[in-house]
């Protein structure tokens, strides 16, 4: 039997980080952007065994900051994804508001780090949104560039193409003919 399950990163994310640091009386604040405000200091022990527990779930602790800014910088955006208001933001504004700094600065951070731009990841995160979107939901392409802040289908469809070599039709065609073929192995 197979079970699709369908999660929010974001919110696994918050519960794993809330529960390892309650099991270790850790007083704390969490951030929206991937950051724990500790509200002591931690022991050499508490933060490595902290360490060892996060690491159990794929979570790194990050002490280079220029390497911790351009991950919060990733979390921005994917939570400014997720959210209904923030989608209708400029990504330069939002980046700063919730960041303080200058996009600029972001910008180059980014840049420098990751040897691509914002921009580019932007665009790499909304079409996979929008993969999650045709294959999750019954939204229509319009619905979905509606959604993702596209000025039309035609700019999602062209981002779409460049990203992953398919039209969103041959890809939601594709996505079709697995359920189907699911379907088919089950009976």
């Amino acid at each position: 039997m197979i079970i699709n399950v369908k999660y929010d990163a974001t919110i696994t994310l918050k519960v794993i980080l809330q529960e390892q640091l309650e099991r270790l009386d850790i007083p704390h604040i969490l951030h929206g952007t991937g950051e724990i405000e500790v509200k002591r200091s931690l022991s050499s022990e508490e933060m490595e065994e902290l360490t060892n527990n996060l690491n159990t779930y794929g979570i790194q602790i990050l002490s280079d900051q220029k390497v911790a800014l351009v991950q919060r910088i990733k979390n921005a955006i994917n939570e400014m994804l997720q959210n209904d208001m923030a989608r209708s933001h400029k990504v330069s504004s939002y980046l700063t508001d919730t960041l303080n700094y200058s996009y600029t600065y972001l910008s180059n951070l980014f840049s420098e780090t990751t040897y691509t731009s914002i921009e580019n990841f932007v665009i790499l995160r909304k079409v996979d949104h929008a993969k999650d979107l045709m294959t999750n939901t019954n939204l229509t392409l319009t619905e979905i560039a509606y959604r993702l802040n596209y000025s039309s289908v035609a700019h999602l469809s062209s981002q779409f193409k460049k990203t992953t070599g398919l039209t969103p039709t041959k890809f939601q065609k594709i996505v079709k003919k697995r359920r189907e073929n699911r379907i088919q192995q089950t009976i």
